[in-house]
């Protein structure tokens, strides 16, 4: 079961009349030579880029809508809303082309937006939160239902990904409080126990709502119960916060702290960026002290009262790589434990490892591949070093979405693809390229 069952919406091509005239050109690539801004080496490289770009970014644009007052992107699939973490792959090489300033700001205030509206309609300890995604269609009142969770919180670590590309302060300044505001919802809300380790939830009560908040089907959290605030108590109280502290979202919300410091220091916030590198800080040493485990070589959930560790593994046990988290020791006793049949599947990387009972190389999340968390872990381990390694991650992933086109994922032994084709994050296949992470599929931008 995927978050995309909860929602009623229609085919893509219900929706493709909303665009405006000038995006179905750009989304058809009339008017944006994709070829002006790149450098490369194979002619399958940059028709592959032209297909990324027209398919999972340009043809992702929409005019205003329903609760979206402002252009959105979509995640594909025919989903009329906007998402957090999908979103944010996009913008980083939407904001390479040049025009484009003014979208990404509509999109960003998309955000902010929700918030604001939150924030009017609930109670003061639920203010500040961004959910999952708001809908173009839900101009009802639905919105204060669902959602009722987030999703991974790398919303500044996508800003800054759009400051690098395109300098745009103004556009940091813009965000800098609401996202702020969003990090210390995080803290309040998903680490409950105030060990700097945070969890899931759902204010709707709904178990299966709360795993949404990270990968839909997370191997560390099929036993997740939801409890009430465990130390907490006011009139509010819900079974609405999960017993399970996640590996992936707490070092997504490191990685985004750290973002949103550097960001804060950019725009001349010191006192912002203090603030935010003492939560990094606190958070890593708490991850290092609770989470790894040096006998299996990787960071584990654990469970929330008992501070003990969860042997079930998922892709999100890599995730402290991206931001910098393990030590020295700890990244190279990772590798190791990478470069072992469990996780080096035909097609790696698999969202569970293969010898685990539960794998299935084409189950969701549960053995399949994602190009947008094979970007991610090739990145860290690029980060410590392991170039190598990272490449071959880089360019496995690439020559299969060469060959078997590009998809939301694949299957782990055969590579064809599995549900929607061009997502908008698998757009993630020429960030692996355009960073230099893969050895043998080269894209440079002109400078």
């Amino acid at each position: 079961m995927n978050r995309r069952n909860f929602i009623t919406s229609s085919l893509a091509a219900s929706f493709a009349a909303t665009l405006n005239i000038p995006l179905a050109r750009a989304a058809k690539g009339e008017g944006v030579n994709i070829r002006d801004y790149f450098e490369w080496e194979d002619e399958a490289v940059i028709r592959l880029t032209e297909s990324v770009f027209e398919k999972c970014i340009l043809g992702k644009i929409y005019p205003p809508k329903g609760e979206l007052k402002h252009r959105w992107l979509a995640p594909g699939g025919g989903y009329q809303g906007q998402w957090i973490w999908d979103t944010m792959f996009v913008t980083d090489l939407l904001s390479i082309l040049d025009g484009q300033k003014e979208i990404l700001h509509e999109v960003f205030t998309n955000y902010r937006d929700f918030q604001e509206r939150w924030n009017a309609a609930m109670p003061s300890n639920m203010h500040d939160m961004i959910a999952c995604m708001f809908m173009a269609n839900d101009n009802t009142g639905k919105w204060k239902e669902y959602p009722a969770y987030s999703q991974i919180p790398i919303l500044a670590w996508g800003l800054e990904q759009v400051y690098k590309r395109n300098g745009d302060i103004t556009l940091v300044r813009e965000n800098l409080e609401s996202l702020e505001n969003f990090h210390e919802w995080y803290w309040r809300e998903r680490d409950v126990t105030g060990v700097g380790l945070v969890g899931v939830g759902a204010y709707s009560g709904v178990v299966q709502h709360a795993r949404f908040e990270t990968f839909d089907l997370d191997g560390t959290l099929d036993n997740l119960t939801l409890t009430q605030h465990p130390t907490r108590k006011d009139a509010q109280a819900t079974d609405a916060y999960g017993d399970v502290l996640v590996v992936g979202n707490t070092s997504y919300l490191v990685l985004a702290e750290q973002s949103l410091a550097r960001l804060a220091r950019k725009a001349g916030d010191k006192a912002m960026a203090k603030r935010r590198e003492s939560r990094a800080k606190t958070c890593i040493e708490s991850i290092r002290k609770n989470m790894w485990d040096e006998k299996d070589g990787v960071f584990k959930a654990i469970k929330r009262d008992t501070m003990e560790k969860i042997d079930d593994l998922s892709i999100g046990c890599w995730m402290p790589l991206l931001a910098g988290i393990p030590t020295k020791k700890q990244a190279a006793r990772m590798a190791e434990v990478f470069a072992t049949p469990a996780w080096l599947t035909p097609v790696p990387i698999p969202t569970i490892p293969s010898n685990d009972p539960r794998y299935n190389p084409k189950g969701f999340w549960r053995g399949d591949i994602w190009t947008v968390t094979n970007y991610q872990i090739a990145k860290g381990f690029k980060a410590y070093g392991f170039d190598e390694l990272a490449a071959n991650i880089a360019d496995i992933t690439i020559e299969n979405s060469l060959k078997n086109g590009v998809s939301e994922h694949h299957n782990s032994q055969t590579g064809k693809p599995l549900g929607v084709g061009y997502l908008g994050m698998s757009c993630t296949v020429v960030t692996l390229m355009l960073e230099g992470i893969s050895k043998k599929y080269k894209l440079k931008l002109k400078r």
